[in-house]
This record gives C-alpha cells, sequence and structure tokens, in this order.
C-alpha cells in the first residue's frame, strides 16, 4: 500500500497542478467567459471527470486559482521581505500591500472576474477578513485619527476587478495603478512608490 499510495498521491497533486497552471494560461489569453472545463482539462492532459473530482465545479477551480495567489500574498505580508512584510513602518507597508494586490488584481483580471461568481465560503471570507483586518491595523497605526474599520474596505474596493479589467482592456493599467497608489497615499500621507 505505501508506494501505491505515495504514487497516487504525486500523481493527484501532479495532476491539480497541471489544471490550475493550464486553467491559468487559458484564462489569461482568451478570457473567463471564453473558457471551458474542457479546455481546461485537455490543456492540463486529464479528463474532464478529473478535474470535477478535484474542484467540484468550475467555481470550485476558480476559488483554488484565487486562494492560491491570495495565500501567496498573505504568506508575503505575513512573513515577508519589507516593506510588504513586517519591519516598515505602516505606511510604506500598506502602499507596498496596495501595490501588490493591484498586481495580484491586475496580473490575473480574468481569473478574478471569473472567481467573482464563486460562491463565498468559509476559505473566501476568510481571507477577506485577514486583508481588511491587515488594512486597518496598519491605517490604525499610520493614522490613529481615523476609522480605520470603515476606512480600510474603501480603500480595498479601488482594486474591484471589474473596473481593473475595463484599464487592463484599455491598455491603461499602468494609469490605474498610480491612481490606486495616489489615494492610498493621499490617505497615510506618504508619497507613493513608482509602480513597478
Amino acid at each position: 500500500m505505501g508506494s501505491g499510495s505515495t504514487r497516487e498521491r504525486s500523481d493527484a497533486a501532479r495532476n491539480r497542478r497541471a489544471i490550475l497552471d493550464a486553467a491559468s494560461e487559458l484564462l489569461s489569453e482568451f478570457g473567463a467567459e471564453n473558457v471551458s472545463i474542457e479546455q481546461i482539462a485537455a490543456a492540463a492532459g486529464v479528463g474532464k471527470g478529473t478535474v470535477f473530482h478535484r474542484f467540484g465545479s468550475r467555481a470550485g477551480l476558480m476559488k483554488a486559482l484565487v486562494l492560491e495567489r491570495a495565500h501567496n500574498l498573505r504568506n508575503a505580508v505575513v512573513s515577508g521581505e519589507p516593506p510588504l512584510g513586517p519591519g516598515a513602518p505602516a505606511a510604506d507597508r500598506l502602499l507596498a500591500y496596495f501595490d501588490a494586490m493591484f498586481r495580484l488584481v491586475a496580473d490575473n483580471v480574468e481569473l478574478m472576474i471569473a472567481y467573482d461568481d464563486a460562491t463565498p465560503d468559509a476559505h473566501t471570507e476568510a481571507i477577506h477578513g485577514f486583508w481588511y483586518g491587515h488594512i486597518a491595523a496598519l491605517l490604525a497605526d499610520a493614522r490613529p485619527d481615523l476609522d480605520a474599520e470603515a476606512v480600510a474596505p474603501v480603500l480595498l474596493a479601488a482594486i474591484n476587478p471589474d473596473m481593473v479589467l475595463h484599464y487592463v482592456r484599455d491598455g491603461e493599467t499602468e494609469r490605474l495603478a498610480a491612481a490606486v497608489l495616489s489615494v492610498v497615499e493621499s490617505v497615510v500621507g506618504r508619497p507613493a512608490p513608482t509602480p513597478t
């Protein structure tokens, strides 16, 4: 049982990675509305049933892709290098966070649009709660005069995937990135770094 189950687990992990990579590539190339589970399965070299077995539904697959990216960003926020990670002033961390979050949404905007159709669950609610808490804590430190809990979701709303998609499709991603950082800078009173 040992070697057989190990091989099965490694095959399952390999299939999962292939499906996630294929979905990400196809969404980026063709847009969320133009990609089917059949296309993703074919690109990953697996059967359609394998995709449904691993993720349950198209929405489940989109959620897995978004959560993977969100967890990577959360890890950078919790234990990465400053200014995104600990060790930098709160205002600098906020600017670094909004730059990183904007890049995450802009680089994966088709995925984010598809993800918006998925039903929220405990995992997505937890990650959203983490972002709001992170922003609010940094705001409270940088600007104790503000209602940080109310301002946090207002700032995060500036990175709405539908709006980002509009700017990405119009070739004005950097314009929106600069505007988002300018808004955050005006709240924290610190000049925004030049977008990367």
